[in-house]
């Protein structure tokens, strides 16, 4: 059932960040206007990076320089800094999360 009192999504995020607005919003109840800026500040890091990966998508990941040579197209710097961006974000709401394993490495045998 959805919740009347749900805070309004940002009509300046993409329809794929406004569904991921919805879900997290929903899933972990978020209402308070410091979450709700952080949900939005990762977000518009999501927009960005998923920007970042069209343009690398359809121009590639090199660029040639005025020499001629090669180089990381400059969009991939917009993707990696806005992904970290996105992450730091995330980590910052502190969302209960609960982890795939207890501790690193394979899964107990039988």
């Amino acid at each position: 059932m959805k919740n009347p009192t749900r805070p309004k999504t940002p009509s300046t995020l993409s329809r794929e960040a406004q569904g991921w607005w919805r879900k997290l919003v929903e899933e972990y109840a978020l209402d308070d206007p410091a979450g709700l800026l952080l949900l939005q500040t990762a977000l518009e890091a999501f927009d960005r990076m998923r920007g970042a990966q069209e343009l690398i998508q359809s121009e590639g990941a090199t660029v040639t320089d005025r020499f001629g040579q090669p180089k990381p197209h400059p969009a991939t710097v917009i993707e990696r800094d806005s992904r970290a961006g996105m992450m730091a974000a995330l980590r910052a709401l502190n969302l209960d999360i609960e982890p795939l394993n207890d501790r690193p490495g394979r899964p107990a045998g039988r």
